[in-house]
């Protein structure tokens, strides 16, 4: 491990964030005399970030948390052309009415992970539309197209695996590399960041930023990236078998979000404690060591910390509370998702597709035939078994970690 000597870059280097700096020696000299002021970026394309976007926002809590200042980039302009990173088609089209709803959705999970404030030290977060939006088409490729070549724009990862996989790729977002870079340039000029954070997909922007401002103003600045993400088995961070888990409660209960966490693989314990959580690395490392069924009370207070940062600890309570009654009570806890029986009865293939389990009677069917289906614990192989309630509740099961409540309507 690298020996820096700024409180920032130990800081991020001993919890595993760092992954490629542009000049380490540059920014930690940097960080030793003042206070750095850095972003990362945020397209507004959901109502909430989800578990893959959450290094990020950590990144910058850590800056914070070291006496530097974090800027949050909303990307209100930048999601209205779409960034091509990473992805095989294009970003559908969003009215500006959605973008606006989106920020305060994304605003909520800045507002409990960052301080804002009018202090030297104190978050801030812009919206890249109060530029973008003004720029004159003419203005911008008179003054920052120069600075760019074709040649060197083809080269990106983000534009060549959508070629070479003889995807469309629409001029306007090849030129969302181009807003990207402008938009490290204008928050060096006008509230003096000098960093710019990101995963490291985006490097390559990041680079583009770092040229773009040297050539046109002169002014150096300074890049750093996270490592991408996965877990112990190879799977992209931040997706569950029903999708992407999402930071909002609006969009994911606290009991899921909760058990994604409480779910992580043994080998994965140590490395999300010291990026998802503020514990002290000493104790991370008795927690790292626990081994056979022990490593499960890691995993709780993995799940606990992770959900009380981001969701606050009446929700870590919640969900820890409806894990204990689900799992160690056998019965069913306050938490959990719930379906309401028809009057005139359900069968189970209706049950597992309405509380979510299946996203249709066909994987319905084929959960129920690999016995992976349950009520109150025991295995249902009849795709026919009918389900009438008149009174009371029953615990429908997918597998060994999904758990629903099944009421009369």
């Amino acid at each position: 491990m690298t020996e820096y000597k700024s409180d920032l870059l130990r800081l991020l280097s001993e919890r595993g964030h760092i992954h490629q700096l542009t000049d380490a020696e540059g920014l930690d000299a940097l960080a030793q005399k003042e206070i750095v002021v850095a972003y990362n970026g945020y397209d507004a394309t959901a109502a909430s970030l989800h578990v893959g976007n959450l290094a990020s926002v950590m990144l910058l809590r850590r800056l914070q948390q070291a006496g530097h200042r974090p800027v949050a980039l909303m990307g209100g302009g930048t999601t209205k052309v779409g960034d091509p990173s990473g992805k095989d088609e294009s970003r559908k089209m969003i009215t500006q009415e959605v973008i606006t709803s989106n920020i305060a959705g994304i605003r909520k999970v800045f507002d409990r992970l960052l301080r804002f404030d009018d202090s030297p030290t104190g978050a801030i977060m812009v919206n890249n539309d109060d530029w973008l939006s003004e720029l004159g088409y003419i203005d911008l490729l008179r003054n920052v197209g120069p600075h760019f070549t074709v040649n060197r724009m083809l080269t990106f990862d983000s534009v060549k695996l959508r070629l070479d996989r003889e995807q469309p790729l629409t001029f306007l977002e090849f030129n969302y590399m181009i807003l990207q870079a402008y938009d490290f340039r204008e928050l060096a000029l006008n509230h003096g960041v000098r960093l710019q954070l990101g995963g490291s997909d985006q490097w390559g922007n990041i680079i583009n930023g770092i040229e773009l401002t040297r050539r046109m103003n002169g002014i150096e600045l300074f890049g750093l990236t996270t490592p991408l993400l996965t877990t112990a088995d190879g799977a992209k961070m931040g997706k569950s078998v029903n999708g992407a888990v999402w930071l909002n409660e609006e969009l994911l209960p606290h009991y899921d979000f909760w058990q994604f966490w409480r779910n992580t693989d043994d080998r994965d314990v140590g490395r999300f404690l010291k990026i998802f959580t503020d514990l002290p690395l000493d104790e991370i490392a008795r927690l790292e060591a626990l081994q056979g069924s022990e490593i499960n009370a890691a995993k709780v207070v993995l799940a606990n910390e992770v959900t009380k940062l981001v969701r606050g600890p009446e929700a870590a309570e919640a969900a820890e509370a409806t894990a204990k009654a689900t799992f160690a009570g056998g019965g069913v806890g306050a938490d959990l998702p719930v379906w309401d029986v028809p009057a005139e009865g359900a069968t189970i293939i209706d049950a597992l597709v309405g509380i979510g389990f299946a996203a249709s009677r066909g994987e319905a069917k084929r959960l129920i035939a690999g016995g992976g289906a349950k009520l109150n614990g025991e295995s249902v192989t009849d795709e026919a078994h009918a389900i009438t309630l008149t009174s009371g509740e029953i615990r429908i099961s997918s597998g060994k970690k999904k758990h629903g409540v099944l009421k009369p309507a």
